[in-house]
């Protein structure tokens, strides 16, 4: 039997994607997402919790996050977890686990103002007010993605 290292998030990104490219001129791009909860409580109220995760991605895939990911971008994130771990400049061992994209697909369209609706103006009941958008992949293949992986030395991470 194989182990099995797999993450699925849906979220919104949290801020910016960062783009760096590393000494072997490889790039790398690190964002992260925030992913909501709620359930009830044994009293019956509703709960909230909202989880932060780190995700880093490389090669291709990284370009590409750069371009088209933005802050608020609701995204499909697809990769492994990896915790690495190094020693900080007070002495002290600090550990941090991120997902290693191998897949990624935006889930909505970009705010653009002024932007309105096909459907906007007159509308009956059984039309919809705005049109479920199509999700755009921006993942590299999953080959690429194990190829750029497994040639990073984890020292050359920049952040």
């Amino acid at each position: 039997m194989r182990d099995l290292n797999k993450v699925m998030l849906i979220g919104n990104l949290t801020r910016d994607p960062e783009v760096k490219t590393i000494p072997s001129g490889q790039s790398v791009a690190s964002f992260a997402i925030a992913t909501n909860r709620s359930w009830n409580d044994a009293s019956g109220e509703l709960q909230t919790a909202v989880e932060y995760t780190d995700v880093v991605a490389w090669g291709k895939l990284s370009e590409i996050v750069g371009q088209i990911l933005k802050k608020g971008r609701r995204t499909y994130i697809e990769g492994r977890l990896q915790t690495r771990n190094w020693e900080g400049q007070d002495g002290v061992r600090r550990y941090k686990t991120e997902i290693i994209a191998s897949d990624i697909i935006v889930l909505d369209r970009p705010r653009t103002p002024g932007f309105e609706s096909e459907n906007s103006g007159s509308q009956t009941n059984d039309t919809p007010i705005t049109k479920e958008p199509s999700p755009v992949s921006v993942a590299a293949t999953t080959d690429t993605v194990k190829k750029d992986s497994e040639e990073i030395d984890i020292e050359d991470i920049p952040f």
